[in-house]
């Protein structure tokens, strides 16, 4: 029984990464293994799952009624376990989360810790990714999101408030100058954000209590914010920054904030996690401590 609800959970999320590569990938796999997984499940199960092509695959109809039925079935299974380990006074198991790199690394990493002292019994793996976290496609316990999602099957905690930051060092501010009014930045250098073929380059500010979109240029531009934000820090150029990214570095003067009379964009940070009936305690544990923990540093 314990190979067919493994078998299950794997189907599941080879269905969900769209490839075997793609499922390889997340788990840390080669492809021919899960290449050898999937036949064996086949042949176990006599019919084919998969049509698989060069790079996606598409479900036969058995491997449609499977994965339809087995959604609901390790749903059933993870309430099952929920409910019968709620009163356990240890919180046991693994949690897989993920956070955007930049304050994943810089806060919340530490957090995390801090958290595996206190509960020795609960494993923890923290995936750091820039690109957009899919709480169900990329297998999350709990991903940090700083859009609030409007998918229905996941529930979302408000972690932090904060705004956006155009920021240099003083080094390029000595040589360039400070812009006063947003139209300025058109004469500066701006490090810019890159999300595949996106560039991040239309910054907004509130000015006569109107928006103002202003598109910058510059000579660099990344798709990894840590690399964005030790570029300012080499005065390489304005930058535009979550302020709990930057908030030591503005008060040691290592950078400096600029247009703070126009600011005005607002950014949040959820905790998003799969809407259960039985939220398993190690998660509801490790919500519970990562929200008293910030609530402890504002």
């Amino acid at each position: 029984m314990k190979d067919e609800i493994s078998d299950l959970r794997l189907f599941i999320r080879m269905v969900t990464a769209g490839s075997l590569s793609e499922t390889a990938r997340r788990l840390n796999s080669s492809l021919p293994a899960m290449s050898r997984r999937l036949v064996a499940m086949e042949a176990r199960l006599g019919v084919r799952l998969i049509d698989r092509g060069t790079r996606h695959f598409s479900l036969t109809e058995e491997g449609s009624v499977l994965y339809e039925r087995g959604i609901g079935i390790l749903a059933e299974l993870d309430a099952a376990e929920a409910e019968i380990t709620a009163n356990v006074s240890a919180p046991q198991g693994h949690i897989r989360v993920g956070a955007p790199l930049e304050i994943g690394r810089r806060r919340f990493a530490p957090l995390i810790a801090e958290f595996s002292k206190q509960y020795p019994r609960v494993s923890i793996e923290l995936v750091l990714n820039d690109s957009q976290t899919d709480v169900a496609g990329d297998d999350l316990d709990v991903g940090l999101l700083t859009d609030q999602p409007t998918d229905g099957s996941v529930i979302s905690r408000q972690l932090l408030s904060s705004r956006r930051v155009a920021c240099a060092a003083p080094e390029y501010i000595a040589k360039h100058g400070v812009p006063e009014k947003p139209e300025d930045l058109l004469r500066h250098d701006c490090i810019r954000l890159v999300r595949g073929r996106h560039v991040y380059d239309r910054w907004t500010f509130m000015e006569n209590n109107k928006l103002r979109e202003v598109q910058v240029h510059g000579t660099l531009q990344t798709n990894n914010s840590e690399v964005m934000h030790g570029w300012a820090l080499m005065g390489r150029g304005v930058v535009l920054k979550a302020l709990w990214d930057i908030e030591e570095e503005l008060k040691d003067g290592r950078l400096v904030e600029v247009l703070a009379p126009f600011a005005h964009n607002v950014i949040n940070l959820y905790a998003v996690y799969p809407s259960r009936t039985h939220l398993p305690p190690r998660v509801r544990v490790f919500l519970d401590f990562v929200i008293a923990s910030i609530n402890d540093s504002l």
